[in-house]
Order: C-alpha cells, then sequence, then structure tokens
C-alpha cells in the first residue's frame, strides 16, 4: 500500500480562496490580465507555473504559501476565531450580535406593518370614493 500524499491541487485552492474573497473569475481575469476561461483552466489544473501563482497570488490579496498551503480545515477555523485589535483571539460564537432568523423576524415584522398600512390606505380611499358617490 503506497502512503505517499498526493500533491496539493493548486487549482482547486486558488478557487477556494478566491471564493472566499468574494471574486468571480472575471474579475480575476481581468486583474492577472486574462480571459474567464483562462481562470477556469486554471482552477481545473492540480499545478500552476510559479510566475502564474504569483500574479494570482497577487491579485487574491494572498501569498503564493497560502495558496499553496490552504486547506478547508484552516480556513474555517480562521473564520470561527478572529483576532481584535491588541492580537487576542476572540472566539466569534461569544461575540456575534447578529442573529440571523431574529433579522428575518424583525423584517418580517416590518414588511407585515407596511402592509397593514398599505392595506387601510386602500380601504380609506374606497370609503373616500363610495361618500363621494353617495353624494352626487
Amino acid at each position: 500500500m503506497n502512503t505517499a500524499t498526493k500533491p496539493k491541487h493548486i487549482g482547486r485552492n486558488i478557487s477556494r480562496i478566491r471564493e472566499l474573497r468574494g471574486m468571480k473569475q472575471e474579475a480575476l481575469a481581468i486583474a492577472i490580465g486574462v480571459s474567464q476561461q483562462s481562470v477556469s483552466n486554471i482552477e481545473g489544473s492540480e499545478t500552476v507555473e510559479e510566475e502564474k501563482l504569483v500574479e494570482v497570488a497577487k491579485a487574491l490579496g494572498v501569498t503564493v504559501e497560502a495558496i499553496k498551503n490552504f486547506s478547508e480545515e484552516a480556513a474555517i477555523n480562521y473564520f470561527n476565531n478572529y483576532y481584535d485589535n491588541k492580537g487576542h483571539i476572540l472566539n466569534s460564537c461569544n461575540h456575534i450580535n447578529f442573529n440571523p432568523i431574529e433579522k428575518l423576524v424583525e423584517v418580517f415584522e416590518e414588511n407585515k406593518k407596511l402592509y397593514e398600512r398599505l392595506v387601510q390606505a386602500e380601504k380609506d380611499k374606497v370609503e373616500y370614493l363610495e361618500k363621494l358617490l353617495k353624494g352626487k
């Protein structure tokens, strides 16, 4: 049984970093001066020329080593923890002030109130128009 480790898929790492940075292939293509199809080909490649890797790293705002050593687990750990301005690691779970469910409920309630006001305004218009018709 061969226990040699499989080399990292550099193109896949580029793709994941690009996605995490919120960048589309088209934007990366423009940044490195190639077509979107070329970026797609790069991301599909297991290896990438060093010169091209340097350009991609610069466009993504990371180091070549970050691309080569990228792992999903490390990225998850990074995003689960963040650093305050004094260099202390803060667990983001303890500092989240935003609950997406509560925000959805809040938006729903605001929309419900708006809808009720619109319905009431329409009822008021109908009532006013009925009064006008009865007055003729």
